[in-house]
């Protein structure tokens, strides 16, 4: 396969920033998407060039690192992470655009790499449960409906890559959250912070600068783990369930 890409390029958060394009021959239709950006950079490094910045780690589909954009899309065509993302899904002389996450929260920091912090203290402000020293039973031990173990694991499976700020018109972070505080709020193990929890990760979130959900859905439709916009009714239900008990303390 024969591509032109058109490659953010940004030294550093100051920067301005830039779109600069790039011809790339020689793509195996079997290479994953970051398998054909590490075959332009061992290109650039030849040339005594300054390589394309992106995060990547596991290469898995699970760490939720490979945060691009593109083609107008977070991770590309396919609903899945771009290290999941092969180049069978594009044409022979196609011209890809590639950008890094867009949103006030997630700051560029070189390239295609941005800042994307804000979720870690998101789960600081409230995404724990207590532990305490003494006995501690048996997690067989406690008994949990399938139906809620089934909803508790899949909003668990949020892997935080920032799919659902990026493909949001608000840039919103309540998908993430949701999910975050749902599967600690569905749990016995959860229940000790469920009255705080909520009310301290929405309020971080607002603090980091995330935008509000009107409900659009788009960030569903583009989560590469499918979690559901539902976790977000639940934790509305949680957060305003923790402010009417606070003002009635």
């Amino acid at each position: 396969m024969n591509l032109t890409l058109k490659i953010w390029r940004q030294k550093n958060n100051s920067d301005k920033g830039g779109f600069k394009d790039y011809k790339l021959g020689g793509i195996s239709k079997d290479m994953s998407f970051l398998e054909m950006l590490d075959v332009l950079n061992e290109e650039l490094s030849a040339k005594g060039e300054d390589p394309v910045h992106f995060d990547h780690d596991c290469r898995e589909g699970i760490c939720g690192m490979c945060s691009l954009y593109i083609n107008g899309k977070p991770h590309g065509p396919q609903q899945t992470t771009t290290c999941q993302l092969h180049m069978r899904s594009f044409s022979d002389g196609e011209t890809i655009t590639i950008e890094p996450w867009r949103a006030k929260a997630f700051p560029v920091l070189k390239d295609l790499v941005t800042d994307r912090s804000a979720f870690d203290r998101i789960i600081q402000a409230g995404g724990y449960v207590s532990v305490n020293t003494g006995g501690v039973p048996d997690a067989n031990e406690i008994p949990i409906p399938k139906t809620i173990a089934d909803m508790a694991m899949d909003a668990a499976q949020c892997i935080g890559c920032g799919a659902c700020v990026a493909a949001c018109k608000n840039a919103s972070a309540m998908l993430f959250t949701s999910a975050k505080v749902s599967q600690l709020a569905l749990l016995p193990q959860g229940q000790v912070e469920r009255k705080t929890r909520a009310e301290k990760m929405v309020a971080q979130m607002d603090a980091e600068g995330f935008g509000a959900c009107t409900n659009t859905g788009a960030c569903e439709a583009e989560c590469p783990k499918g979690i559901s916009i539902t976790n977000i009714a639940r934790m509305n239900r949680e957060y305003f369930s923790a402010v009417v008990s606070s003002q009635n303390v």
